[in-house]
């Protein structure tokens, strides 16, 4: 009866250790998601869950002003019934969406029932020409 068991398993190993070297071939290339080309792609972004669920935005409105600079107004909305607290900056950026280190600082902004507040932020200098407006849930 050994003599059987050895030899069926003398006979299943070599296919266990194929098996195991399967392999599929060579480098793969990277996959494209907007989870981390979000921030790059939109104008306004919601940073966490809560802010998703609470938040919108009903408009965006950017004028240069005379020397140059970028000014943007922001009208975030609260989508609930309740009284909600949130943080909003806005990150500006040159002609092709790199940061020119011009990032406000963040507000906190008490929204009261499915109201809709103006956020207005300006550029410190005349290199931002893109933007992204950020919200989160207050910290």
């Amino acid at each position: 009866m050994n003599n059987k068991l050895a030899v069926i398993f003398a006979g299943l190993l070599p296919l266990v250790f194929l098996a195991g070297c399967a392999s599929e071939p060579g480098p793969y290339a990277p996959l494209d998601t907007t989870k981390y080309t979000l921030e790059n792609t939109e104008r306004f972004v919601l940073l966490d869950k809560p802010a998703q669920y609470s938040v919108t935005c009903t408009g965006l409105q950017e004028r240069p002003l005379a020397d140059g600079r970028l000014e943007v107004v922001a009208n975030v909305k609260n989508r609930e019934a309740r009284r909600i607290q949130v943080q909003v900056n806005c990150v500006f950026k040159d002609e092709q969406g790199f940061s020119t280190g011009d990032e406000t600082p963040w507000q906190t902004l008490i929204l009261s029932e499915y109201a809709t507040e103006a956020v207005r932020f300006t550029a410190m200098n005349p290199l931002g020409k893109k933007y992204t407006v950020r919200v989160r849930q207050a910290r």
